[in-house]
């Protein structure tokens, strides 16, 4: 199974994992818990076929493949997660994380908590920005 079959599915987390190949779903697991810690307030849900989590917006996306997982951060604030996930990185915001292999889980903790204060940060912003134009 790849993430393309899980797409066509009306799933919630529990049953992506569970659909997903079977060496893959520890590291999903141990990322989901991960992701849970660093952000406890955080919705969970799937969007685009994938595990989602929001947070004043969203966070991250993660999804399942043959050899490897992929963490999606979305954000403004790459930098930060490009140092954190460096050896990981595939594309600007993207992680691979090969099966078998540990996962760097202070850093994916780091990343997540970057984007929630990010989120946060936004949202505190629109709240000024909207009392203003209230006015």
């Amino acid at each position: 199974m790849t993430a393309k079959r899980v797409l066509t599915r009306n799933v919630d987390v529990d049953q992506y994992i569970a659909a997903a190949p079977v060496p893959a779903q520890p590291v999903l697991r141990q990322l989901r818990h991960v992701i849970k810690t660093a952000a406890p307030k955080a919705e969970e849900r799937i969007s685009y076929g994938m595990p989602s989590y929001e947070y004043h917006g969203r966070l991250v996306y993660f999804a399942a493949f043959k050899n490897h997982v992929g963490l999606y951060a979305v954000g403004n604030e790459h930098d930060s997660y490009a140092k954190e996930l460096n050896a990981y990185l595939s594309g600007k915001s993207t992680a691979r994380f090969l099966i078998g292999q540990p996962l760097p889980a202070a850093s994916i903790r780091k990343v997540v908590q970057a984007r929630v204060r990010e989120n946060e940060t936004n949202a505190s912003n629109a709240d000024r920005t909207s009392m203003r134009t209230a006015k």
